[in-house]
């Protein structure tokens, strides 16, 4: 946890956080003004959270440092943007120069686990100066004027500072927690953890490599997918189990997806034999039956977001919504498969996608697993 708090200067985050504002309308403010006037909003969600369910409502303080972090990154992108950086605006907000977090607020910062009256009223004053700022560029007042720009976010960080120190959150630690959640979804390089069984007795690992032939069979008047592996039938007949048809029964590819890229599937483990039995925590927490009705469970709800998405047809790294791969994290909470970075959790649902959508057009074809090139592809069958 040491290097998750060092010290991290203005500078360093600006440069490290300009790293992913990737868009395409990069010469534009529209987008990260959006952003900023959204998260702004969000913080303040925050605080009606925490009044409308005071006792329940644990996720607060946590929630509230996320959201100082992500309205100091949409900041940073307008001061970018605009030609400015967010270390200059900070220092004229100082009358000094600053370059450092820890310059910013009280070596000792206030405890609180509520939001205070004078953080609320704050919070609004800071919605308040981010909707002027949005009405001048709307205006066309921000048009190639920096001064105009600067005399705009100079309030906006004053306040922010302000906020982030009424809530007893510095902004160093916004920031650092924001560059980990950013880099978490789009990392600087895509580096994939080992294998979560890689100090496990071989024979209770997960198939390195693996093909399986998935297909139709009429039994009985109704439709069954089967799967055969090595000539052996393996698992349940299945059927969607739905009162509408959606090819469900074609599920399990996203389970092998899941072993191919997250190197993870208790549902697999189950299916082939592969408990860690010679460790009996592992075998009873990460590879018993509560473990499968989580990985049952998340694929199912992933579904049920895919199905409102085309079936994330045409999406790419990075085009999965952000709140679907964070719920998708909250939901394994606890399991061994926490750990994988949201970037892998992605590649793992989008390549179980495209292999489903292969099956449900072709209604069979052999699957093909390399946990070690973290691939799973998909090909006809005759």
């Amino acid at each position: 946890m040491k290097d998750d708090f060092a010290p991290l200067s203005i500078k360093g985050y600006v440069e490290q956080a300009l790293t992913t504002d990737q868009r395409s309308d990069a010469g534009s403010l529209t987008f990260p003004l959006l952003g900023l006037f959204g998260e702004t909003g969000s913080l303040l969600s925050e605080v009606k959270k925490k009044h409308r369910d005071r006792a329940s409502y644990i996720g607060y303080a946590g929630a509230v440092v996320d959201e100082l972090g992500d309205v100091l990154w949409y900041l940073t992108v307008v001061a970018a943007r605009g030609g400015l950086t967010l270390q200059e605006i900070i220092s004229k907000s100082f009358g000094q120069e600053v370059s450092s977090f820890a310059a910013l607020q009280p070596p000792i910062m206030p405890q609180t686990g509520s939001p205070s009256p004078t953080f609320e009223q704050t919070l609004l004053q800071l919605a308040g100066e981010v909707g002027l700022l949005i009405i001048d560029q709307e205006a066309g007042r921000l048009r190639d004027n920096q001064s105009a720009l600067a005399g705009r976010l100079i309030p906006i960080t004053r306040t922010l500072i302000k906020a982030a120190t009424e809530a007893g959150v510095t902004l160093e630690a916004a920031a650092v927690k924001n560059l980990s959640k950013i880099f978490d979804r789009w990392p600087k390089e895509r580096i994939y953890p080992a294998a979560l069984d890689a100090e496990a007795a071989e024979q209770e690992q997960l198939p390195r490599t693996l093909s399986v032939e998935v297909f139709e069979r009429e039994v009985g008047g109704k439709t069954y997918v089967f799967q055969r592996c090595n000539g052996i039938n393996i698992g349940d007949r299945l059927t969607d189990n739905a009162m509408t048809p959606d090819d469900y029964r074609f599920h399990d590819v996203f389970h092998y997806a899941y072993v191919a890229v997250l190197s993870w599937s208790p549902v697999i483990r189950g299916l082939f034999r592969l408990k860690r039995k010679s460790a009996p925590k592992i075998d009873e927490a990460q590879d018993g039956a509560r473990a499968m009705l989580i990985e049952e469970g998340v694929t199912t709800w992933i579904f049920g977001q895919a199905v409102n998405l085309n079936l994330f047809a045409g999406m790419a790294a990075g085009d999965l919504p952000f709140d679907l791969l964070k719920h998708v994290r909250q939901f394994v909470s606890g399991y061994e498969v926490e750990s994988r970075p949201l970037w892998v959790w992605e590649e793992a649902i989008l390549t179980g996608y495209a292999a489903f959508r292969f099956l449900r057009e072709h209604r069979r074809g052999l699957v093909k697993i390399d946990m070690n090139r973290h691939t799973l592809t998909v090909e006809k069958l005759p």
